[in-house]
């Protein structure tokens, strides 16, 4: 067969695809999925803002690598377990005031990712295509158990502070606003940080899992799929959007928000907080952190109310019938600003809780034990 048959047999074979591959299935999953039309999304068999009113992030961490929830047994072995891969090695440690001054401009979220690729070297993860599923696990136990403690380290280097080690009689959040503050948080507040990390620790095939998964697919390292993954997500129309929705608020009142809403539309512009690529009816994430919201009670929520519904009826009336509901980004802010995390680390908080959704993807990816390798139409001129 010459080469130009080749070329046109596999001409036949390529199909038109939507853009962005909207709603093309490139790989099964037992992790999770999201019914945009429903307004659901489950971890496994679980709702997934269920267990985020119900379970601490380390139970469906293991829900998520293992397969079931624990059992009360079950679930204190497995904090255990995390708790000990909390600490980050010392190489590692001393770099982070440099890789904090870097960075010292931008979003702490260019900071995790300088950082955690130098973890993933120190830590000496051997590449996926070489590992057991058991080393694959330890691996994917160790960077989600030490980034939350990597960020706050890289917090605290950008204000000139030290590091605050780990407490083991603290759970997952909580710990990891402990090392921000050194202040051990209030219940609520805990509880409500806890809540929004289980409700985005995975959310079907987003931009970055789905980064993640093709970097896991060539059997690179965990820490290159991970890090891969950070990339993906600092772009604002993916996860970069929590701090600009907060932004709002300080537009002061509802009829100004309409305002700024009419001029952000008449110029082709997106309101940071409103409309979901996949939801076409309320966000199950935005009603949970409304609700968590809520419960702080204040001004500022007050003023989050009012906005949102002015927003709400300006794109109605702009844009009849496209279902621009609000979505996670804009309540979840109100509740990190709540708990004391500065908006530059908003993006960076949610890949604390994503990072454990990315490495169950790695791991399922490289269990498939199949590159992931799209093709393209060439549409430019005829070659000679």
């Amino acid at each position: 067969m010459t080469s130009t048959a080749v070329r046109d047999r596999m001409d036949q074979t390529l199909i038109d695809v939507p853009p962005g591959l909207a709603n093309v299935v490139v790989a099964e999953t037992e992790l999770g999925d999201v019914r945009g039309l429903e307004g659901f999304y489950h971890y496994r068999q679980y709702s997934a803002t269920d267990l985020a009113r119900t379970h601490s992030v380390e139970e469906v961490w293991r829900l998520m690598l293992d397969g079931a929830l624990p059992s009360p047994a079950e679930a204190v072995d497995f904090a255990a377990e995390v708790r000990r891969l909390r600490a980050i090695p010392a190489e590692v440690g001393s770099l982070l005031p440099a890789i904090g001054a870097a960075t010292s401009g931008a979003d702490q979220l260019a900071g995790l990712r300088a950082a955690v690729p130098l973890l993933a070297a120190a830590a000496g993860m051997r590449p996926l295509f070489d590992q057991d599923p058991a080393g694959r696990r330890a691996d994917a136990l160790a960077i989600g158990a030490a980034v939350p403690t990597v960020l706050a380290a890289l917090h605290r280097a950008r204000l000139g502070l030290d590091p605050i080690a780990p407490r083991a009689d603290l759970d997952h959040a909580a710990n990891y606003l402990w090392m921000l503050s050194g202040e051990e948080p209030r219940e609520q507040v805990a509880a409500a940080v806890n809540a929004y990390l289980v409700s985005t620790v995975d959310h079907g095939f987003n931009a970055s899992t789905f980064t993640a998964r093709v970097v896991a697919s060539t059997g690179a390292d965990l820490g290159a799929a991970v890090g891969a993954a950070l990339g993906s997500l600092s772009g604002p129309l993916h996860g970069g959007a929590p701090s600009r929705a907060l932004q709002l608020l300080d537009l002061g009142s509802g009829p100004a928000a309409a305002g700024y809403v009419r001029e952000q539309v008449a110029h082709g512009g997106r309101v940071m907080g409103f409309g979901h690529a996949v939801y076409r009816t309320e966000d199950p994430r935005s009603a949970l952190m409304k609700e968590v919201a809520l419960g702080f009670g204040g001004p500022r929520v007050e003023l989050a109310v009012e906005i949102e519904a002015a927003v709400l009826a300006t794109l109605e009336e702009l844009k009849p019938g496209r279902a621009l509901r609000t979505n996670v980004e804009f309540y979840a802010a109100l509740v990190m600003e709540a708990a004391g995390i500065p908006p530059a680390m908003f993006t960076a908080t949610f890949a604390t809780a994503r990072v454990l959704g990315w490495t169950a993807h790695a791991l399922e990816q490289a269990a498939a034990g199949k590159i992931i390798r799209p093709a393209a139409r060439y549409v430019g001129p005829a070659p000679r």
